[in-house]
């Protein structure tokens, strides 16, 4: 039974860069200009703000559920201790379309890239959809990137959080450089307009955002693999959410402070133009942004597919996916199907050129809060029918906080249906959310039928009681330490 357990290695360096390292990604390079020039410089800090505070209050459910339940897969749990096995499901299809979504985000995004650092690069011309030429060498660019991606996590937790500390640090840097210059050589006058195309510009911000902060949910997904007490669990979850918004909000400022609105709208890659102009033009601090906006690429990339692939793992080992996606690597134990079966979902991403990037992001942002909104309620229930279950991070506030969580996702994911001005895109958007929950839905319904619903059940069960009683032994063992037998018996610990 050792052989398939996860190894349990990383610490409080790992998971904050696992964490943070998920959140940023590309997009604060990518999309910084539609940002701005949709909602005004104000409208997206606003529309920020709003998706922030969701990812707050969402990121406390999941805080004090990570800490209770620390199980990889760990909405599949949560879902399944306060609702049952098809909720369980559900919950954890969801997040994992989510993820796969950024997963080939990152596909699309790694060749864009290049047309910064090497303009004109894309050659042999395959074919155009939406307006966009696909090229052989750009998508080349993206197939071998994802192809590196997997390996990496394929082979294990080990060398997958060295190489996320390092291209955190990267991204750091480049960063605060672009901070630093951005506030030394910007112009509050160049922020006006605050306001863009007023509320429906915002909205169409706002629902980018659920996509820019998803991140802070791997650290649940890798709970089993966190060698850290409990409680500090759902500390750095918390503080890992904090430093995306912060993140998010001076971008959006130093841009706007740097570029007018007309220089955003010329601009290829805002982010790393705005760069290059905070240091006087200077080409070469404009490919250092660059940099780091790749290392916001593959520190997303790594994260989401170590995410990924223990949600998938966890649906497996529980019966609801066939089992083969639930077996361990026998060295590197890792759930090396799992990873094999994302590469073969998102490899083939960059064929379909650059408008996937915005489909990508509204079809897995809609699939985010729909697991967040589970969350929220998984959260609430098991505060009512579970009140005496251990909590190591216990959210102050009681139900009250995932309920505000709970309306919240509701309210943003209204913004994405149709009707609205920010509703997803017909036929591409939505073809990505119909698909997925078709495949769903026979996954399930096979996987049910060959391994049985009660078996699915009781395999959950045995491992939330696993946990439960992990809890209880080591408030025990903490006693026998502070309190020598005699005195344990002379203060009636033993009754």
């Amino acid at each position: 039974m050792e052989d398939q357990k996860l190894l349990k290695i990383l610490g409080n360096k790992d998971v904050l860069a696992l964490a943070f390292g998920a959140m940023i990604g590309w997009g604060w390079v990518v999309t910084a200009g539609l940002w701005i020039s949709e909602a005004g410089s104000l409208g997206a800090i606003i529309a920020f703000l709003i998706g922030g505070l969701l990812v707050v209050f969402v990121g406390l459910t999941y805080a004090e559920l990570a800490s209770a339940l620390p199980l990889a897969g760990g909405e599949m749990y949560y879902g399944f201790a306060a609702m049952g096995r098809l909720a369980s499901f559900i919950t954890t299809w969801a997040i994992i379309l989510g993820y796969v979504s950024v997963i080939a985000f990152e596909a699309v995004a790694l060749p864009t890239v290049f047309d910064y650092l090497i303009p004109g690069y894309g050659v042999g011309h395959m074919y155009t959809i939406a307006g966009w030429d696909v090229t052989l060498t750009w998508a080349a660019v993206g197939i071998v990137g994802s192809i590196l991606i997997s390996w990496i996590n394929y082979r294990g937790m080990k060398l997958t959080s060295v190489i996320m500390g390092i291209l955190t640090l990267l991204i750091a840097i480049a960063g605060v450089l672009l901070i630093t210059g951005s506030s030394l050589a910007g112009n509050v006058e160049n922020m006006k307009p605050l306001f863009g195309n007023g509320m429906s510009g915002l909205l169409i911000v706002l629902i980018m955002t659920p996509f820019m902060f998803v991140g802070f949910d791997v650290i649940p997904q890798a709970a089993e693999e966190i060698n850290l007490p409990r409680k500090r669990i759902g500390q750095l979850l918390i503080f890992s959410v904090i430093l995306a918004i912060t993140w998010y909000l001076l971008i959006i400022f130093g841009v706007s402070r740097v570029l007018t609105p007309s220089e955003i709208a010329g601009s290829s890659l805002v982010t790393a133009d705005a760069m290059a102009q905070a240091f006087g033009g200077s080409k070469m601090m404009g490919n250092v942004l660059v940099l780091g906006g790749i290392g916001g690429i593959l520190t997303s990339w790594i994260g989401f597919y170590v995410g990924g692939s223990r949600a998938i793992y966890a649906l497996a080992k529980a019966g609801m996916l066939p089992k083969f996606l639930a077996e361990l690597h026998p060295k590197y134990k890792t759930p090396h199907n799992a990873i094999l079966l994302i590469a073969v979902l998102t490899t083939a991403a960059p064929l379909f050129g650059r408008p996937a990037l915005v489909w990508l992001v509204n079809a897995g942002g809609l699939a985010l809060v729909v697991a967040w909104l589970m969350v929220s309620l998984s959260f609430i229930i098991l505060r009512k029918q579970r009140p005496e279950m251990k909590r190591p991070f216990r959210v102050q506030g009681g139900t009250s906080i995932g309920w505000i969580a709970l309306f919240m996702s509701i309210g943003i994911a209204i913004l994405y249906m149709p009707g609205m001005p920010s509703a997803l895109l017909w036929p591409y958007e939505w073809i990505i959310i119909l698909v997925w929950s078709l495949l769903g839905f026979i996954f399930y319904k096979w996987s049910i039928s060959k391994y049985g619903a009660t078996n699915a059940d009781v395999l959950m069960q045995q491992e939330v009681n696993r946990i439960l009683h992990e809890e209880e032994q080591s408030e025990v063992q903490s006693v026998e330490k502070e309190f020598p037998e005699g005195e344990q018996i002379e203060k009636g610990i033993y009754n």
